[in-house]
């Protein structure tokens, strides 16, 4: 057999998880029309959207016992297929529920790349490349949100509601047909033969290392959603910035956080491990929030949450790429879904959690307090082995 060329297995995974991110978030840039254009309540706009976040949530580790079980080809094609189908009912059932209902869906549909396409490069690279090939695959989710932050509120505007959700499902099923037609699963030998070797027992079964990469991942998923959620707003009513201003620097932020994932990557692969980055990171995302905590009320701040967008992402990768690096070829798909869960409902706390802090202590007390969560982190990140 014709050995794939990997950067295609890359660039196709990648496909996947970002036209899964537009179809996922969709919802979330449709808010100002349900609620401005269709009289939406905010609180009822804001539920609403969440459905498809619920939806991915609650599947990752059922998709990682798929890719485990099937491969990743028919797991990113089923996927899609389930993404598209949810899309295309939701653009033409009437009613709000009925409509949560088909994005919930749509969001079961998306969370089947989360360990596929991961476990794609896991696969196809070599060791000594994989870091920096997972953090290129990283990327995949804040270009999808850019992409859906670009595409959905000017089309609806344009257009209607049922044009701009038919347009989401064509681009998911034309990379449906992509991964269809063009993914090849890595090779992983016989199931049975890997019975014999002892190799499909649980990762789990006497040994924490991936319990702690999980926690750890899930205390640094704090900072990173505390910058990501309040950056704009802290910008506009606490800086005075105009919104335009402040929503070009958070877009710019994206693409810098983007290439920090990828630069950590190349380092971890350079120096052959994943851990000690990443150890490396939460020191520095610690320190970071801290700064920024106490230099609050200064021009200094802006700077430091900017750094603080690029620092905190930065983890991502290297923890994915490790996860599957030890869970192995017969348990890396339920391990990635177990990661992932943590870290969806971590994040789904932060929002409100911090934004009770800011209202009670202001934005220099959450900011550093944040920096508690990677403190703890660093002690949980395990040696490399």
């Amino acid at each position: 057999m014709t050995t794939p060329n990997r950067w295609l297995m890359l660039a196709v995974g990648m496909l996947a998880q970002a036209s899964g991110t537009v179809a996922a978030n969709a919802a979330v840039f449709l808010i100002p029309y349900l609620h401005l254009e269709r009289g939406l309540p905010l609180p009822q706009a804001g539920a609403l959207a969440s459905a498809s976040l619920l939806g991915t949530t609650v599947s990752l580790v059922a998709w990682g016992v798929v890719v485990d079980r099937w491969g990743e080809r028919l797991t990113l094609t089923l996927g899609l297929v389930v993404t598209t189908g949810g899309t295309v009912a939701a653009a033409f059932v009437d009613g709000y529920p009925a409509l949560a209902a088909c994005w919930f869906v749509a969001g079961v549909g998306v969370a089947s790349s989360n360990a596929a396409s991961g476990r794609l490069v896991v696969g196809w690279f070599p060791a000594e490349r994989r870091g920096t090939a997972m953090g290129v695959r990283q990327t995949a989710l804040p270009l999808g949100v850019g992409a859906a932050a670009v595409f959905v509120p000017t089309t609806v505007q344009a257009t209607d509601l049922r044009t701009t959700l038919l347009c989401i499902a064509a681009l998911n099923a034309v990379v449906l047909v992509a991964c269809a037609l063009l993914v090849v699963d890595p090779p992983r030998g016989s199931r049975a033969d890997a019975d014999d070797a002892g190799e499909t027992g649980s990762p789990y079964r006497g040994d924490v290392t991936l319990v702690r990469i999980h926690a750890a991942s899930a205390l640094l998923v704090v900072p990173q959603f505390t910058v990501w959620t309040y950056m704009l707003v802290w910008l506009i009513d606490e800086r005075g910035w105009a919104a335009g201003a402040a929503g070009v620097l958070v877009a710019s932020t994206q693409l810098l956080g983007s290439a920090g994932r990828i630069g950590v990557g190349w380092w971890s692969d350079r120096v052959g491990s994943r851990m000690g980055p990443m150890r490396i990171v939460a020191v520095g995302a610690a320190l970071t929030m801290l700064a920024l905590g106490v230099l609050e009320p200064t021009p200094l701040a802006v700077v430091l949450i900017v750094v603080a967008t690029v620092v905190t992402v930065a983890d991502n990768g290297l923890a994915f790429t490790a996860v599957a690096e030890r869970a192995g070829p017969w348990w890396s798909g339920k391990a990635l879904g177990v990661q992932n869960t943590g870290q969806y409902l971590v994040s789904a706390a932060v929002p409100p959690v911090v934004g009770l802090t800011v209202a009670g202590l202001g934005y220099g007390w959450a900011f550093a307090l944040v920096a508690l969560f990677p403190l703890v982190a660093i002690p949980l990140v395990p040696r490399d082995r």
